[in-house]
C-alpha cells in the first residue's frame, strides 16, 4: 500500500497509474500547496471525488485535533496544484460550508467511510475543500 511521499512519487511517475485507485478503490489525487512558512511546494496524495468538474477533499488528519499542514498552507495561498491522473492544473481553493459542506460530506464518506469516525474523535468541524479550476 502506497503512503506520502511514496505515493506521491509513484503517483507522478506513471500519471497516476499507480496510485489514482488507492485502499478500498477511493480515487486518489496529487495536491501541491505552497509552505506557509518555508514558500516551498509541499505534495500530498489525498483521496477526492468530484463536483461540477472540481475535485472535493476533506482535511481529516484522522480525527486529529488540529487541521492538517496542507489545509492551513492553503489558508495562507489558496492557489494550488492539481493533479488527477494525467491531467494537471491550477486552482483555487475554498472550504464549503453549510448546505454544500454537508453534502460534500456524504459524498466523500460514500468513499471512504472513515470520515465519519474521524469527526466524531475531533471537536473540530473537519473541512471539506473544492478545488476550483482556475
Amino acid at each position: 500500500m502506497l503512503f506520502g511521499d511514496e505515493h506521491v512519487r509513484r503517483y507522478e511517475e506513471t500519471d497516476g497509474a499507480v496510485g489514482h485507485d488507492w485502499e478500498k478503490g477511493a480515487p486518489v489525487l496529487v495536491l501541491t500547496t505552497k509552505g506557509r512558512k518555508t514558500g516551498q511546494d509541499r505534495k500530498f496524495a489525498l483521496i477526492y471525488q468530484e463536483e461540477d468538474g472540481n475535485p472535493v477533499i476533506v482535511a481529516s488528519k484522522g480525527g486529529a485535533p488540529n487541521h492538517p499542514g496542507w489545509y492551513l498552507n492553503l489558508l495562507a495561498n489558496p492557489e494550488v496544484g492539481v493533479q488527477v491522473k494525467a491531467d494537471k492544473f491550477t486552482a483555487t481553493a475554498r472550504t464549503a460550508t453549510g448546505e454544500e459542506r454537508a453534502r460534500l460530506w456524504g459524498k466523500l464518506a460514500a468513499v471512504w467511510p472513515d470520515y465519519d469516525n474521524y469527526q466524531t474523535r475531533t471537536d473540530r468541524e473537519i473541512p471539506v475543500v473544492v478545488l476550483e479550476r482556475v
